[in-house]
């Protein structure tokens, strides 16, 4: 058995490999529950697996806090994945590739397998994450930009006088401070999605697919203009297919 974990800024997500290279029996704890031992009590029966892979994309305070569970709980040491310039048949853009997040190398490295290339992979969450993959699995860069809810916190923390009374309500336009905070958060995350998709095209050869997965990723495929996919655990997904190649 093959154990994998997704380290990310909200969660820890993990999953084991089944005899199909498929990722089954997820889970998912936000860190606070993480920290106070969320993992060692889901691997209470849970068979030793033959190795552990983890991904990573917290401080290392966090990363060594779930590694020294795995050994106690597992008696493994985990196999930490680091962004390469190549792998898998993905080719990654960045000229430092080992600056590029993890996180997105192995969604590209799960979209490329699954035959969804070329693609434009979006992950919205903590942060809205866009990558334009080629059919050929090159990598043509990304944007980086704030979910929609640390926009709002962005603008709370910048002004005076910007003070919803109430959470606000999603439209095309907000009657009031709270529904214009939220709305155009909102929207501004969206409208970055689809001139995203629109500008590479071209580059793509193709309308490209749009690859969903995020916490936030429902309420933002609603606002777009573009067709989208819901991708979710594509982290994991790729994890398994990098360990797969590297075991």
């Amino acid at each position: 058995m093959r154990l994998l974990l997704d380290l990310g800024n909200t969660r820890v997500k993990w999953g084991v490999v089944d005899a199909t290279g498929g990722v089954v029996d997820m889970h998912a704890h936000a860190w606070p529950e993480v920290l106070n031992g969320a993992l060692e009590q889901d691997w209470t029966h849970l068979p030793h697996p033959h190795d552990v892979w983890l991904a990573s994309v917290v401080d290392d305070a966090r990363r060594q806090s779930v590694a020294r569970s795995v050994e106690a709980s597992l008696g493994q040491s985990p196999r930490w994945v680091s962004t390469p310039a190549a792998g898998c048949g993905v080719r990654i853009a960045y000229a430092e590739p080992q600056t590029l997040g993890v996180d997105r190398f192995l969604g590209m490295v799960a979209a490329h397998a699954d035959g969804r290339s070329p693609c434009i992979l979006v992950s919205a969450g903590t942060a809205l994450v866009l990558d334009a993959l080629a059919g050929d699995g090159r990598h043509l860069g990304g944007l980086i930009a704030p979910g929609a809810g640390l926009m709002q916190q962005s603008v709370l923390g910048a002004t005076a006088k910007v003070r919803p009374q109430s959470p606000g309500r999603l439209g095309e336009a907000g009657a009031s401070t709270a529904d214009a905070l939220v709305s155009g958060c909102w929207q501004a995350c969206a409208a970055l999605v689809d001139r995203f998709a629109t500008r590479m095209a071209d580059a793509l050869d193709d309308v490209p697919t749009l690859l969903l997965s995020g916490g936030d990723a429902g309420t933002l495929a609603s606002l777009l203009e573009h067709p989208v996919t819901m991708y979710p655990d594509a982290v994991l997904k790729g994890l398994a297919t990098w360990a797969a190649c590297e075991a």
